[in-house]
């Protein structure tokens, strides 16, 4: 059967053009409705493909939730290319200031990002599990790739420390976009946010001074 998409009449045969739009759909589906509605008859309805076409390309639905996963991390590295960026950054802490004040940047900038990472930790489902792992593992892997040799400090649980000071960034963002305040904090004009930034270095840091 020869699947037609309304952008073109000529036959989709390309396996990364397809592959692609079930991701995009697949991501749009989660963005709007969350896990309840996620499935593989949806996900081909709005791909307007073959469902067979998942299991093929992907191997089921698990693993066109870690390529979601990893699609979530990879817009980081979009913002931020590996490289060409060691000049200003002399110390470990300058590495954590600046992946903090991307990250906090990209996230106000994607309120498709920004849904589906609620749906992520508001979620305890088989699913959800496999898309905020795989998510941290590709977060994880830019964060080596962007620290290269650079060594974090001696006796500091960078891990931890690191892993707090994003979800913090990530939840401020969440609320700003949800409610404009959090905690008592207006998060509505450039101001607000300038503040926010300067809260974040500050945190960074004494942390890592």
């Amino acid at each position: 059967m020869t699947v037609q998409t309304a952008a073109t009449s000529a036959p989709v045969r390309d396996r990364a053009v397809t592959s692609a739009r079930i991701l995009k759909a697949a991501t749009d589906l989660l963005a709007e409705g969350g896990f309840q509605t996620f499935g593989v008859n949806a996900v081909a309805r709005r791909a307007a493909c073959d469902k067979q076409l998942i299991y093929r390309y992907f191997g089921g639905m698990d693993g066109l939730v870690d390529a979601i996963g990893v699609e979530l991390a990879r817009w980081i590295e979009d913002k931020m290319p590996v490289g060409g960026h060691s000049g200003f950054m002399l110390t470990y802490g300058d590495l954590v200031e600046h992946l903090m004040m991307t990250f906090m940047h990209a996230l106000r900038e994607d309120p498709l990002t920004r849904r589906i990472i609620a749906w992520e930790v508001s979620d305890n489902s088989t699913q959800v599990k496999r898309l905020s792992e795989a998510r941290a593992r590709a977060l994880s892997l830019w964060i080596e790739k962007v620290r290269g040799a650079m060594p974090p400090p001696k006796g500091v649980d960078h891990l931890a420390l690191n892993a707090l000071l994003l979800a913090s960034v990530q939840h401020v963002v969440l609320s700003g976009a949800t409610a404009g305040r959090f905690a008592g904090m207006e998060l509505a004009i450039a101001k607000d946010w300038d503040r926010v930034s300067q809260a974040i270095r500050r945190l960074v840091r004494g942390v890592y001074p």
